[in-house]
């Protein structure tokens, strides 16, 4: 397969905005909150929003007085955001290479956006070489799959009953910055310090078994595209034991999965 993995992010992003926005909106949201409050409250202070996908992050860092400007490689995901929020600067942009010039904000912000990047410390070292000193970067990546636990219920699925071999693009390991001490070294590596890193622990709800698996193949590039690319056989035995995992987490009428993400936050 000759396609990069960039270029199979981007392709998957295009795809799959409507089913993102659907079933991963909730569930990515809940990070907002205390990403921003890493920040403190700095009406005025201009903040950058990378990888900024429907724009959650931006509308929310717009609602507590910054002055927002928001990246995403997709095209497709910028209109959406537009179509969402006004009074934000929403662009299409790379975050391996932004399009900014250096020390241009106060704050910067990427909410589960390094774990979909070919080369992630370009981005970091981008991130840096456009904030302001002593400015400030705060982003999340997915915890480990023991703790982001439909990651590991899916994937797990595919590996019992279907091809985890079949050809996508290889891209960096998916939860490499779910490590602490590597997320740590990262940001050291790309210029900035004071780095602080937490867990956020979050619940994933959905309204039926089978939710799960079309959230992962209709709302992801990687996860979904290892799923589209299974044969059809193999993919309904991969969506009934999906189905049948997501059940194990019923609750009051609804599919509450426990999830994890790292905050991660650090000084220019």
């Amino acid at each position: 397969m000759n396609q990069t993995f960039k270029e199979f992010e981007h392709e998957g992003w295009q795809a799959v905005a409507d089913g993102y926005h659907d079933h991963f909106g909730s569930l990515t949201s809940q990070t907002i909150e205390p990403m921003l409050d890493t920040l403190g409250a700095h009406p005025g202070s201009s903040l950058l929003d990378i990888a900024t996908g429907p724009g959650y992050v931006a509308e929310a860092a717009r609602q507590r007085g910054f002055i927002v400007t928001a990246v995403d490689f997709s095209g497709e995901m910028v209109e959406r955001a537009k179509r969402l929020y006004a009074g934000i600067e929403f662009q299409e942009g790379d975050a391996e290479n932004l399009a900014f010039a250096d020390k241009s904000f106060d704050y910067l912000t990427m909410n589960f956006g390094l774990l979909h990047l070919e080369h992630p410390e370009k981005a970091l070292a981008e991130s840096f070489r456009v904030t302001k000193p002593g400015g400030k970067f705060a982003l999340t990546v997915w915890s480990t799959p023991d703790k982001a636990v439909a990651f590991q219920r899916v994937l797990d699925s595919v590996r019992n009953h279907g091809d985890s071999t079949v050809p996508i693009p290889v891209g960096p390991p998916f939860f490499r910055f779910s490590d602490h001490a590597e997320m740590r070294r990262s940001l050291t590596e790309a210029g900035f310090k004071s780095v602080e890193i937490k867990e956020i622990s979050m619940t994933w709800v959905l309204q039926s078994e089978v939710d799960l698996f079309y959230a992962f193949f209709t709302g992801t590039p990687r996860t979904g595209g290892l799923l589209r690319a299974q044969d059809a056989e193999k993919l309904e035995t991969i969506k009934t034991a999906v189905a049948a995992c997501a059940s194990e987490y019923k609750r009051d009428g609804a599919i509450r999965i426990p999830m994890s993400s790292v905050l991660a936050s650090a000084t220019a």
